[in-house]
């Protein structure tokens, strides 16, 4: 399995970064784990072959991770002229949340007659799932029900192991996440600043043993987090960052 984070960043692009975008090769499978807002950007730029997507899977629906979604599906129709089945996964209300969202960003556009098939799956604690061959288990995470439900996710090919938290506060769901993944791409928005729905470096480090991730990665900071340089035991992602499993 090989992850590039396309996008690393916060909400806010902090220090010229994309938003939330992971590239996962599984075998032959294709996906991306969340599609923010500058998403199509990110890809372009990565010069990732759109139509060689088979699924993409969202943590939440906050547009830092799910905005992208709109101009991905239209780009699959009037740009690349998609004709191969789409799978779009994540929290329960997906199918829901895709069709609001390109209501929102445009008008009309739900009710277009896809060149391609799309299916709508949800993917829930109580209901793990295989994409693509990629066996997918979700967590809950605390971070805004309001966008939610809000997930982490395991993702499973040929023994390995990759999680993602996506965003969340400190919560114990953590912990059996973690257990025994080889690499944990995990938020870390700041450094010294405690948030009600993010984690910050500092809780982290106080419940670092807790989690038995083998490597761990720090991604989606913001500007308190980036203006810490100094060394961690931790790695700390950036776009364009590749992961290998």
């Amino acid at each position: 399995m090989k992850v590039t984070i396309l996008g690393s960043g916060d909400a806010f692009g902090t220090g010229g970064r994309f938003n939330t975008c992971l590239h996962v090769e599984a075998g032959p499978e294709r996906m991306l784990l969340d599609c923010g807002g500058s998403s199509m950007v990110a890809l372009n730029r990565a010069e990732v072959e759109r139509n060689g997507l088979s699924t993409l899977l969202f943590t939440h629906f906050h547009g830092d991770h799910f905005g992208g979604l709109p101009a991905f599906l239209l780009d699959a129709q009037f740009v690349s002229r998609r004709k191969e089945p789409l799978t779009i996964a994540g929290p329960a209300g997906i199918e829901h949340r895709t069709l609001h969202a390109l209501e929102a960003e445009f008008p009309g556009s739900s009710s277009n007659p896809w060149r391609f098939p799309v299916t709508y799956v949800e993917v829930t604690p109580e209901q793990p799932v295989r994409l693509g061959g990629i066996d997918v288990s979700a967590f809950p995470m605390v971070h805004d029900e309001r966008a939610g439900p809000c997930q982490g996710y395991r993702l499973g090919f040929d023994g390995k192991v990759f999680a993602f938290s996506g965003d969340t506060a400190w919560t114990e769901a953590l912990i059996p996440l973690t257990a025994g993944a080889d690499v944990l791409l995990v938020e870390c928005y700041a450094y010294d600043i405690a948030l009600a729905n993010h984690l910050d470096y500092g809780t982290l480090a106080a419940h670092r043993a807790e989690l038995g991730a083998a490597r761990i990665v720090l991604t989606h900071m913001g500007m308190n987090m980036l203006a810490h340089r100094d060394p961690l035991p931790e790695e700390r992602a950036h776009d364009g960052m590749t992961i290998e499993l």
